[in-house]
């Protein structure tokens, strides 16, 4: 499935943000009440460089820069399967991820971010990441059960992608206003937007965290949605170790007085510690800040 957010084309003339205008942090705890943490998270940047091997020219700063780079990416992903099951399933799908898109480099281009072919990419590092947890539990035999969601963003400026299995979340917060952008890939959710339950049900329902969808699930079903970039925006990505303790109008107010991502990433988690703990808590906040 794949969704492409109608916006009218960036102006060109808006750059993108310098490596060292990059403020990003994440931070990933078990909780108070489990004894492994079964989620993952990965930051990264996906670079183009160019080596000089030789030359007679007398100025090389005159040339473009060695390491531009082309892309940035965030992911987290929530275990399920109890034991190691969970751990190993999120510990994969991410490193089969990276590792497709690294392998993809040529798709990941200032044109693609522009025309939308990076989706077929994107989907097929889902897919892969599915197959590779299926192997897995298929090798270790004995009814071994492993899956994981896994939400993946990706900027390519000026456009960033999502990519969604599961119920895992992102959230851009813009202009004082937060946004959940993702769905969650819930059994309670469908139910919801069908209409059998109404929200107050679905948050009290037994479904609540029954994934539909997850990667080496019975389902994997990737939802790919592409977004306009913008310095103004604040992004958040999460397990629900976050939100099934922190409400939505408190990550919007931690969001609102931050100094840091690395200083809301600590509150957030402290808040959700505070609430109860009750699963593994990971969260990644990035934004872009001008240098003066």
């Amino acid at each position: 499935m794949m969704t492409l957010a109608k916006q009218e084309m960036p102006v060109m003339t808006e750059r993108k943000p310098h490596d060292d205008e990059i403020d990003v942090h994440g931070i990933s705890h078990c909780g108070k009440v489990r004894k492994n943490n079964e989620d993952h998270f990965l930051l990264a940047t996906v670079h183009r460089r160019m080596s000089v091997l030789s030359t007679n020219l007398s100025e090389l700063d005159r040339l473009p820069l060695p390491d531009q780079r082309l892309a940035f990416m965030a992911m987290v992903a929530d275990g399920v399967g109890g034991a190691t099951g969970g751990e190993r399933a999120s510990a994969i799908a991410l490193e089969t991820a990276t590792r497709y898109v690294v392998a993809s480099m040529d798709c990941y281009d200032h044109a693609a971010a522009l025309d939308g072919t990076m989706t077929p990419a994107l989907q097929a590092a889902a897919l892969k990441s599915h197959e590779a947890v299926l192997e897995q539990a298929s090798a270790e035999g004995d009814g071994v059960r492993m899956a994981t969601t896994l939400t993946l963003w990706m900027g390519v400026w000026p456009w960033y992608y999502l990519l969604q299995v599961g119920d895992s979340r992102y959230y851009l917060y813009r202009e004082g206003t937060l946004t959940q952008v993702t769905r969650d890939q819930t059994i309670a959710q469908e139910l919801l937007d069908q209409g059998i339950f109404t929200r107050a049900v679905a948050e009290r329902s037994q479904f609540k965290n029954v994934l539909s969808s997850a990667i080496g699930g019975e389902a994997s079903l990737p939802v790919i949605t592409r977004l306009r970039a913008d310095w103004d925006n604040v992004h958040l990505l999460c397990t629900d170790g976050l939100t099934k303790h922190v409400p939505d109008e408190r990550i919007a107010e931690r969001l609102r007085t931050m100094t840091s991502a690395k200083q809301v990433c600590e509150q957030l988690l402290q808040d959700a510690l505070d609430g109860g703990g009750s699963d593994n808590i990971t969260v990644i906040v990035g934004r872009a800040t001008a240098r003066e």
